[in-house]
């Protein structure tokens, strides 16, 4: 099957997943590496978010500079989560997290026209929404291991990203920009469910 094929059926089948309720997967956390580790997978919002910085880091960044979004993501919401951890909270997190996958799904729509910086700084806006949520609901007792699980879990879902990215580069642009379309529906159905 063409990856154009592909990747416009999983865009659809991801928005209307999303349509459908699958929600946030934050309503609590255990503490264990596995838990960390199954984190991301337990709802479209890290899902969408995660794959989608894969996608835009392949989309438009020069490949020397593909690894960039994704450390950005991965130490912002790192960041995010330890400041949590230690207090720091700010209300409606989780509607910023819906509008976090709005906004991963315009980047990868735009892809190349948007400079890389300007990027790169959305991307970091956009793991802090997540970073927040992971601290603020983790005991600091057994943060670390479920830290260490949420960061390589995370890291694994922007390689499925790139890797998906990096084999439809040929794809006409109109393509991208209905896979970002839908990416940024899909955030915006969770948006207006957690509004």
């Amino acid at each position: 099957m063409k990856t154009s094929r592909v990747l416009s059926r999983a865009a659809a089948a991801l928005t209307l997943a999303t349509v459908a309720g699958t929600a946030a997967a934050h309503p609590g956390h255990a503490t264990s590496l596995a838990d960390g580790l199954a984190h991301p997978f337990l709802g479209l919002d890290h899902l969408l978010a995660m794959v989608a910085v894969g996608l835009w880091s392949a989309r438009a960044l020069p490949a020397a500079r593909r690894w960039q979004a994704p450390a950005v993501f991965v130490a912002a919401m790192l960041a995010a989560a330890l400041a949590a951890l230690g207090g720091v909270a700010l209300p409606g997190v989780e509607v910023a997290i819906a509008a976090s996958v709005m906004l991963c799904g315009v980047l990868v729509a735009l892809g190349r026209r948007m400079s890389p910086n300007a990027g790169l700084a959305l991307v970091a806006l956009a793991a802090l929404a997540h970073g927040l949520a992971h601290g603020a609901e983790a005991p600091a007792g057994g943060f670390a291991a479920f830290a260490a699980g949420f960061v390589a879990a995370t890291a694994a879902l922007h390689g499925a990203g790139l890797a998906l990215a990096v084999r439809a580069q040929r794809l006409p642009a109109l393509a991208w920009t209905v896979t970002g379309a839908a990416l940024g529906a899909g955030g915006l159905a969770m948006l207006a469910a957690r509004l």
